[in-house]
């Protein structure tokens, strides 16, 4: 009997995880978060990550808008970005490994998707 890998309360399968590794790196590499959303709806361990990927995305882009302010906005900004390659050096992480673990900050908002 397989077992599966849980984190936080989510459930991935590991023939699941093993079968969609390659297309779900791609969630973590801004828009191409689209591409394993779009094309892997039957799978679990891609939707999730892809959600995150999703949300990472918005975050980088508010982090844009607001570095445009001056100073303020280019510390912000600075930090913001260093934290959002931090959450996709993370969720990468996890891809490699199969698990479905939830990204800080930013996890809570894609659990929320529905898509």
């Amino acid at each position: 009997m397989m077992e599966e890998n849980v984190t936080e309360g989510v459930q991935c399968d590991p023939k699941d995880a093993e079968d969609n590794k390659g297309i779900t790196f791609l969630s973590y590499i801004g828009i191409l978060c689209l591409i394993p959303l779009l094309t892997k709806k039957e799978s679990k361990f891609a939707q999730y990550h892809s959600k995150q990927g999703l949300v990472l995305l918005v975050y980088f882009v508010i982090v844009s808008i607001i570095y445009v302010i001056p100073v303020i906005g280019w510390i912000v900004g600075v930090l913001g970005y260093i934290s959002g390659w931090v959450f996709a050096i993370m969720g990468l992480i996890a891809v490699s490994k199969g698990e479905c673990k939830e990204l800080p900050v930013i996890g809570k908002f894609a659990s929320k998707f529905k898509i």
